[in-house]
C-alpha cells in the first residue's frame, strides 16, 4: 500500500509557495543569467570583446544594476556559480544587488549534458552527485531557487522513451533534493527546435515529456506549489517551411499544457529557445490571450531574448553602460506587459531585437 511520504513539514512547504509566488507574481519573470563560462565567451565574441571573467563580471554588473523599476518586470535571476560570488562595481556582491532591488536570487545547479548509451545521440543531465550539499550551501550563500536543464530533440526516432523517462527521473530528483533544502526547484526540460517538424509534431512530443516529467514529480513527492515550470513554447522547428503565427503558436502551447501540467504549479516560465528577442514577446503576448482557461501564471525565463539588445548596444564600452541598460530595461518591460497579455507591438523594433538567436544543439 503506498503512502505519502512525510518529505517537507508544513512551514518548508509554506516558505517553498511564497517563493515561487514570488518570482511569477503578475507582470513578472525571470532574467536567466546562468550562461557558463565557454557560452558566455560565444557571447562576447559576437561583439569582438574577449572572454575574461572580468569582461563577464562588467556585463552582468551592467544587467544587474540596472534603474530598480527592473524589479516591475523581473521577479527572479538566474546566477551561474562563478557570477554568484562576484561583486559590482560599487563593491557589492551581486546577491546583494538583486535582493535590494526586491528580486529573488536562483542558481544553476546542473553539470551539463552527456549522451545517453543506447539513443540516436539523445542526452541525459549530469550532476546528481553532491547535489544536496551544493545545494545547502547554496541557500546559505542567499540563493531560494534553482534552476536544471535537461534536452530533448525531435527527429524520426526521438524523443525515444527511454531519454524521456530518463531525463522525466533525473529531473524529479533534482526537485526533491532542491526542496529538501529550501530551494525553490525550476524543472526545465526543454525540447530543442533544432529539425524541420511542423507545429503539431512538436505539440505531440511536448505533451508525452511534460507528462512524463509531473508523473516522476508524483512519484518522487515533488511539492508542486513550490516548484516552477520552464518548458519550450510548441514551435515548429527551425527548418520547417511553414511559418505559424503567433496565435497558432499560442493555442499549441496552451492546449499542450492544459493537458499535462497540474494546476498546482503556480508559474510556467518559458524559455526562449533561440527565438529573437521581438519574437519571443510577440509569442509570450498571444499565449496570454488565448481564450482558454489558464490556471497558472505564464511568463518568461529568458537569457537570449533578454540580453541581445544590451550586448549590441554594450559592445565592452564602459561609455556605452546606460544605453545597455536602458535597451535590457526596455525589453524587460515588454516581457512583463506581454506576460499579462498587454503588449502592443509599435512597429519599430530594432534591428537586434528581431535577429534569430538560434544555436543548433545548443548547449550552455
Amino acid at each position: 500500500m503506498t503512502h505519502q511520504f512525510p518529505h517537507l513539514c508544513p512551514e518548508e512547504k509554506k516558505e517553498l509557495s511564497d517563493i515561487a509566488q514570488r518570482i511569477v507574481a503578475p507582470g513578472k519573470g525571470v532574467l536567466a543569467a546562468d550562461e557558463s563560462t565557454g557560452t558566455m565567451g560565444k557571447r562576447l565574441q559576437k561583439i569582438s570583446v574577449d572572454n575574461t571573467e572580468e569582461n563577464r563580471r562588467s556585463f552582468r554588473d551592467l544587467l544587474f544594476s540596472s534603474d530598480p523599476s527592473i524589479s516591475d518586470s523581473v521577479g527572479g535571476v538566474i546566477f551561474f556559480h562563478e557570477t554568484l560570488y562576484q561583486k559590482s562595481d560599487n563593491g557589492k556582491l551581486f546577491p546583494e544587488v538583486i535582493k535590494e532591488k526586491g528580486i529573488v536570487v536562483g542558481i544553476k545547479v546542473d553539470k551539463g549534458t552527456a549522451v545517453l548509451s543506447g539513443t540516436d545521440d539523445e542526452t541525459t543531465t549530469q550532476g546528481l552527485t553532491g547535489l544536496a550539499d551544493r545545494c545547502a550551501q547554496y541557500k546559505k550563500d542567499g540563493c531560494d531557487f534553482a534552476k536544471w536543464r535537461c534536452v530533448l530533440k525531435i527527429s524520426d526516432s526521438c524523443p525515444s522513451s527511454l531519454a524521456i523517462a530518463e531525463n522525466a527521473n533525473v529531473l524529479a530528483r533534482y526537485a526533491s533534493i532542491c526542496q529538501k533544502n529550501g530551494l525553490v526547484p525550476i524543472v526545465e526540460p526543454e525540447i530543442l527546435p533544432d529539425g524541420d517538424h511542423d507545429l503539431q509534431r512538436c505539440q505531440f512530443a511536448t505533451e508525452k515529456v511534460l507528462a512524463a516529467v509531473y508523473k516522476a514529480l508524483s512519484d518522487h513527492h515533488v511539492y508542486l506549489e513550490g516548484t516552477l515550470l520552464k518548458p519550450n513554447m510548441v514551435t515548429a522547428g527551425q527548418a520547417c517551411p511553414k511559418k505559424y503565427s503567433p496565435q497558432e503558436v499560442a493555442m499549441a502551447t496552451v492546449t499542450a499544457l492544459r493537458r499535462t501540467v497540474p494546476a498546482a504549479v503556480p508559474g510556467i516560465c518559458f524559455l526562449s529557445g533561440g527565438q529573437s528577442e521581438e519574437e519571443a514577446s510577440l509569442n509570450l503576448n498571444a499565449i496570454n490571450q488565448v481564450s482558454l482557461h489558464r490556471p497558472w501564471n505564464l511568463t518568461f525565463s529568458y537569457g537570449r531574448a533578454l540580453q541581445a539588445s544590451a550586448l549590441a548596444a554594450w559592445q565592452g564600452k564602459a561609455a556605452n553602460k546606460k544605453a545597455a541598460q536602458d535597451a535590457f530595461c526596455k525589453r524587460a518591460k515588454i516581457n512583463g506587459l506581454a506576460s499579462k497579455g498587454q503588449y502592443k507591438p509599435t512597429g519599430s523594433a530594432d534591428q537586434a531585437s528581431m535577429e534569430s538567436l538560434h544555436t543548433a544543439s545548443y548547449l550552455y
